[in-house]
């Protein structure tokens, strides 16, 4: 959840702070966001690895649900993902950068939370996922 800290210049009416509070912290943080979907949009520049937060399996174990933090497009966008399967365990790796041509831009600083589905070669089973990014 988002705080926001909300300052009353010395010439409002104090009866005007409640209202002013309630509005900010409202649009600032909502109840319940979903991740927002993304698929790899590379090439990127400087691609990094970052981590994800969860790794869900679904449809029978066939593919991952990854969740993640990063800032918004085009400063910060999924450029690639790399799966390393074995017996034992899943490594899963995602690579973020910013979009080629957005180098020079002025990005916000916020952190979105994003989702993406990666699918397996073969189920996971009792197979481990690892975060490729730790």
């Amino acid at each position: 959840m988002s705080v926001v800290t909300v300052t009353t210049p010395a010439y409002a009416s104090p009866a005007a702070t409640p209202a002013v509070t309630s509005a900010l912290t409202s649009a600032a943080a909502p109840a319940a966001a979903k991740p927002l979907p993304e698929r790899p949009n590379g090439p990127t520049s400087h691609p990094h690895k970052v981590r994800w937060v969860s790794a869900k399996p679904i449809k029978h174990g066939r593919y991952l649900r990854l969740v993640w933090w990063g800032g918004v497009a085009p400063c910060s966008v999924l450029d690639h993902i790399k799966v390393r399967e074995t017996r034992k365990k899943v490594v899963v790796t995602l690579y973020v950068g910013a979009k080629i041509g957005s180098e020079d831009m002025a990005c916000v600083m916020i952190a979105v939370q994003k989702t993406t589905t990666v699918k397996l070669k073969h189920p996971l089973g009792h197979r481990k996922v690892v975060d490729g990014a730790r």
